[in-house]
Parts: structure tokens; C-alpha cells; sequence
């Protein structure tokens, strides 16, 4: 830990910093004054576009600001970039791996591009791969490597040297929450030897690890401080919230269309509230309103939502009645490459107007199975069949009945949204008055009408999600399938794309996603986990948490439960082998 009296790793004084040309100019930091004690992890927050990539490029000296000054180890960086880069680590989003090169060869590239003596590589190697757990796939090509191994990695490759400031740019984003903790234990560690760190995340329960936390909304500092401290400002104002007949989905819909509730979120077995300042819970309604300490969630979302607009919520009915048979039909799944079995006799149903939540740890064939529903990976067995059809034999006929939206943004950046949109609309084959309303109802339904005549490409992150939305939904589709769909959104964004995701639920159609926000599985109808290509555990999140109790965790938190579960079964895997 720091030490008093040591000089801040990092000062911003009055930083502006800003892009683009002319009329399209824009603003990513404003007039931005902060300091970053040393031998500290600061965590680094905000919305969309909030200017967060953009300070630590400036702190890595990728940038120069407009305005101000970066003074970063005691170095203008501005006059001395060159001196800082060969004291600070920096990962970026999509760090730099060459997938084609062994992890070994990946090291040894970086090891000669930071300088790193070649007689202290070895040793170096050795503590590394030790730390990250990669040792035993040194000579596996990095393409190859699971979501949360090739985080590790490019961590790996950023700390060949130790920095004096480490700079990481949301190192989690996409990866498992076993993983996720692998790598904060790694972050720990080097806070421990005195390392600074800088870390931007998308996870707010990451907070929890950091001694600082930084909150940027469009360009300026929000708030700074202890998250412990923050989070206690909002004493009295957040609640446990249940209703003897309402579901929890439509009992959230019904809080946040009180005068008052600032957010609620589903959590546990009902719905955390966050009232407004000042105000009491509703003694009407036939809610059980019991108080629940604050997090520093309910700090984010209540330092900025007078500063954004919430999308008006609608009331939640029962859902759609339907046939009483599936919509998506999976009998013995099996998947090979090669002499490799991926995904092992997975079976199970998918009912009409249900959320249905595929997880597990990065490698556990969650991502082959999901390939294989969408028509995307041809099934090496079993039986598949969406929405009346049969995957393996009639494909095209499956495929018109789902909407998919990926992981990654894949709709086409140097198009103009509209054009993206009747790009779609004409591929689902919608013609005259059916195709007019349809791209009517999405610019109206996803507020895309100011973006309409923009590239893609350029819109905020939040908005091409909504788009990817609107494109897979614009034939109507049956089904729809999410592949972790919020991976990098913020979490006022994340909280609106559920809200649409309940409507069209409660409407009738069916969703299945992939996600590793764990609190989003809460708003699954019913899940499956799976490890090692297998289903491990299957039912509603109630039973899944409950299937991880144990006497010292009598209540697990959904994470603690995919945690739990995973952990034993692949020690179990490995006292067996």
C-alpha cells in the first residue's frame, strides 16, 4: 500500500482533449482536473462515451491534450512521452495478441519490443505464466486460447516489465466471472509490490476491489472517492422489494413507473429499489419494502440519472399464450473437432415467451452450442428444432424465424443506419407497406431517427445496440438470440435493453442468451450452466443459487453460484483424471 507522502502517480490539471473536424468536433474530456495517488488501484467508470479510453490514452502518452496538462510519474507527457512509455504498462480494449503466434512466441515478441534484457526473459517468463496459469499452454497458438486465457495473456505481456503504472482499459469485458477474479487477484498482486493501477470497467461490483473509484459522464468528473464511502451516502434510500402475486420482472416494471424509484433491478428473489432522495416507500400496491445496504451500483445509477433520460417503462401483462409445445427443441447435442468433443449430450427445451439463459465459463461450449441453435455450426448429433423446424434438415426455413444479435457489433459501420436498417429489411424479404412500417417501428421503437443518416460505425455504443435490435427484429421473429448483447454497454444502457427484452418477452416471443453479467442470468425465466461441454446445473436462478447453498453461504448470489457450481465440478474433473 502507498505510503504517506509519496507524489500522485498521475495528474490531470484542466485537461480538455477533443476530436473529429470543424462542425463534427467532439468533446471527450472537458476542462478535467484529478489525481491518482500512487501504489493505489483507482477504478475508472462512467457511461458511454464518457471520455474514459481517451484519459488513459493520455496517460499512456498516446495523446496529446488540446488543453491543460498530464503529469504522469512526475513527467509532462507531453515533452516526455518516450520516458513514460518505459515506466507503465498499458492494455488496451482489444489488446494486441497475434493469434497465429504460440503464447510463448507471443511473450517473446513483446519481450523484444519493451527491451526486456534477454538474460532476465526467462525468469520473467516463468513468473508470469505462473501467475496468469498459463504454463502448461505455452506452445498452444493464442487463437486458440479461451476469452479469459487471452485477457490473461495480453495482461501478461503488458507487465514483461514491472511498471511503475499500470494502465488497463476494461481487462474484463467478455470474460467469466471465475476468470474475472483470476485476474483481479493478479491486479492485487501488483498493488501489493507497488504498483499503481488505472482500471476502467464495465463491472460495477468491481468496485469492491479498488481503493478509489473515478466517475466520468461526457467528458467530466462526476465524482471521485472511496466506493465504501460513496455507496454509504445512499443510507436509507435502497430496499429489498417482493410482491406475494406479481412476478419479478413484471413487479420491476410496476416499481419503475412509481414517482420516486429512481431504478430497480432485479436481485435474488426480488427487486432492489433505489428511491430519490427524500423520498418513502409506497405504502399502497401490496409491496414488502424492507431497507438493504447500499452498493455502488445505486451510486452510479444515481449520480446520473437526472443527466440521462430513462426510456419510459411499460406495464408487464402475463405473457402471450401460446402452443403448449417448445419453441427451441435440443435432444443429445454433441459437437466434434476433430478428436475434440466440445459440447456433450446437451438436451433441453425452450418454452414460448420464456428468457432462457446459456452460461459457463469461458471454454465450456456455451458459444459452440449457441452457434449450433442459430444455424451457424452444423451439429456433429441430435436433434435440433426451432420454432417448428428442423435445424439439421430444413436450415434456411429455421433461420427465417430468428433474430440474432452477436456479440460484436456485425452490422455494416460504413453504412448509414437507415441504410443498415433496409440492408436487413430486404434480407428478411419485407416488401411494400410491411417493409414501410416495419423500418417505421424500429426508428420509432429504438429512437434512431437522430442517427439515421450516420455511418454506423459512428454512433455511440449504446445506439448500435440498439440498431443490432432493431435489424434482428425487424421481421418479427419467433425467437431471438442474444449472444452476450451488453458486453461493454454501460450499465444505464444495460438496464433499458432488459426492459425492452421483458416487453417482447411478455409479448410471446422467445429469447435465449449467453451472457457473464451475472445479474442479468437473474432475469432469465430459466437457465443452464455448463462446464466442460456439459450442462451442469439447469432451472430457474432460484434453484440454480440454491443448488450452490451451503451452510457457510446459506444464500448465494448468482455469481457465488456459478462460482461454486463450476469450481467443484472441474475439481472434481480433475481428482478423476
Amino acid at each position: 500500500m502507498a505510503e504517506p507522502g509519496l507524489a500522485p502517480a498521475l495528474r490531470f490539471e484542466a485537461v480538455s482533449k477533443s476530436f473529429g473536424a470543424f462542425r463534427r468536433r467532439v468533446a471527450a474530456l472537458r476542462d478535467l482536473t484529478l489525481t491518482v495517488p500512487a501504489a493505489r488501484i483507482t477504478g475508472l467508470l462512467g457511461p458511454d462515451a464518457a471520455g474514459k479510453t481517451t484519459l488513459l490514452r493520455l496517460a499512456a502518452g498516446l495523446l496529446r491534450p488540446d488543453a491543460g496538462r498530464v503529469e504522469v510519474l512526475g513527467l509532462d507527457s507531453a515533452r516526455e512521452a518516450a520516458r513514460i512509455q518505459r515506466r507503465i504498462g498499458y492494455m488496451p480494449q482489444r489488446f494486441g495478441l497475434y493469434e497465429d503466434l504460440t503464447v510463448q512466441q507471443n511473450l517473446d515478441l513483446y519481450a523484444r519490443l519493451q527491451g526486456l534484457p534477454p538474460a532476465q526473459r526467462l525468469a520473467r517468463y516463468a513468473e508470469l505464466l505462473r501467475l496468469t496459469a498459463l504454463g502448461p499452454f505455452g506452445d498452444r497458438r493464442a487463437g486458440k486460447l479461451s476469452g479469459g486465457m487471452k485477457q490473461k495473456l495480453g495482461l501478461a505481456c503488458a507487465l514483461l516489465r514491472i511498471p511503475d503504472l499500470l494502465l488497463l482499459d476494461e481487462p474484463t469485458v467478455g470474460v467469466d466471472p471465475i476468470s474475472r477474479r483470476e485476474l483481479w487477484a493478479i491486479i492485487a498482486g501488483l498493488r501489493d509490490r507497488g504498483v499503481t493501477v488505472l482500471v476502467s470497467t464495465a463491472y460495477l461490483d468491481e468496485t469492491e476491489h479498488c481503493d478509489a473509484v473515478v466517475l466520468l459522464d461526457a467528458g467530466g468528473l462526476l465524482a471521485h472517492g472511496a466506493p465504501a464511502a460513496m455507496a454509504a451516502e445512499l443510507g436509507g434510500r435502497c430496499f429489498a422489494v417482493r410482491h406475494p402475486s406479481l412476478d419479478r420482472r413484471a413487479l420491476q416494471q410496476r416499481l419503475l413507473m412509481l414517482p420516486g424509484v429512481v431504478d430497480a433491478r432485479l436481485e435474488g428473489t426480488g427487486v432492489r429499489a433505489l428511491l430519490a432522495a427524500g423520498a418513502a416507500p409506497p405504502t399502497a400496491e401490496g409491496m414488502d419494502w424492507r431497507p438493504a445496504a447500499p452498493k455502488f451500483a445505486d451510486v452510479f445509477v444515481d449520480r446520473l440519472h437526472a443527466r440521462r433520460p430513462r426510456r419510459a417503462p411499460q406495464a408487464i401483462g402475463p405473457a402471450a399464450a401460446g402452443d403448449d409445445g417448445p419453441v427451441l427443441h435440443v435432444a443429445g447435442l454433441n459437437r466434434f473437432f476433430g478428436a475434440f468433443q466440445a459440447v456433450r449430450d446437451v438436451s433441453f427445451d425452450v418454452l414460448r415467451g420464456e428468457v432462457f439463459g446459456l452460461l459457463g465459463a469461458n471454454g465450456a461450449g456455451k458459444t459452440t452450442t449457441f452457434r449450433m441453435l442459430c444455424g451457424l455450426l452444423p451439429a456433429s448429433s441430435g436433434e435440433l428444432r426451432v420454432a417448428g423446424q428442423d435445424l439439421r434438415t430444413a436450415p434456411a426455413e429455421a433461420r427465417a424465424r430468428i433474430g440474432y444479435v452477436a456479440q460484436r457489433f456485425a452490422l455494416y459501420g460504413n453504412l448509414s443506419v437507415a441504410q443498415n436498417l433496409a440492408f436487413f429489411a430486404a434480407a428478411y424479404g419485407l416488401r411494400g407497406a410491411r417493409l414501410r412500417a416495419r423500418l417505421d417501428w424500429a426508428e420509432a421503437e429504438f429512437e434512431l431517427g437522430p442517427f439515421l443518416a450516420m455511418n454506423a460505425a459512428d454512433i455511440p455504443l449504446g445506439f448500435k445496440q440498439r440498431l443490432a435490435l432493431a435489424c434482428a427484429l425487424l421481421h418479427a421473429p419467433p425467437i431471438l438470440f442474444l449472444d452476450e448483447p451488453t458486453s461493454g454497454v454501460d450499465p444505464l444502457a444495460r438496464s433499458e435493453f432488459w426492459q425492452r427484452i421483458n416487453q417482447y418477452a411478455a409479448a410471446g416471443t422467445t429469447v435465449l442468451v449467453t451472457t457473464h453479467f451475472m445479474d442479468e442470468a437473474e432475469y432469465c425465466d430459466r437457465l443452464v450452466l455448463m462446464s466442460q461441454g456439459s450442462v451442469l446445473a439447469a432451472g430457474t436462478p432460484a434453484a440454480v443459487r440454491a443448488r450452490a447453498a451451503r451452510p457457510e453461504l446459506p444464500d448465494p448470489t448468482m455469481e457465488e453460484a456459478f462460482i461454486g457450481l463450476i469450481g467443484a465440478h472441474e475439481a472434481s474433473l480433475r481428482r478423476a483424471a
